[in-house]
């Protein structure tokens, strides 16, 4: 059975990595979704948090399941006998990151890392940018699921009353 892992913070998921899931799904038996914590960032929503906004979201792909971890990835991997790492590449600037990720992960694990490039529809989104545009109120509807939309404006909302 070949087993890939899309890994990722995931505060919040939006619709680019629903995509990324969805196109892996189709190419592997089993795809992971690996919630980690960012330690370079403070996250919006806690890992179950997330791993509960995910769950809805993936419940149509037969043979995704979601998890979370922490560590180094390559641990992970070894631990949940993953065969590949699937990584969405949005622009260049990402294929620089990811690459040298990809060649550390190889060379500790012998994990391969496929890269798909985002669908053009897409391409702009990341975490960073939805909830930068929904704490001041911009509409993200377009950008996330309905779960996510809804947390988005009740984090927000409590922010603006924690802001006064």
């Amino acid at each position: 059975m070949k087993r890939a892992v899309c890994p990722g913070s995931f505060d919040p998921i939006t619709y680019g990595h629903l995509d990324i899931i969805e196109r892996a799904s189709k190419q592997f038996d089993e795809v992971i979704v690996a919630v980690f914590a960012n330690r370079k960032k403070a996250g919006l929503f806690s890992v179950e948090e997330r791993l509960e906004l995910i769950a809805s979201n993936v419940l149509k792909f037969k043979n995704v399941v979601i998890d979370s971890g922490s560590g180094l990835l390559v641990d992970y991997c070894k631990a949940k006998n993953v065969d590949v790492i699937v990584k969405g590449l949005r622009a260049v600037t990402d294929f620089d990151y990811e690459l040298q990720m990809a060649q550390v992960h190889t060379q500790a694990s012998g994990v391969e890392t496929m890269f798909m490039a985002t669908s053009p529809t897409h391409s702009f989104l990341s975490s960073s940018i939805v909830k930068e545009l929904a704490y001041y109120g911009g509409d993200v509807s377009t950008m996330v699921p309905a779960n996510v939309h809804t947390a988005l404006q009740a984090r927000a909302v409590s922010r603006e009353i924690e802001d006064k």
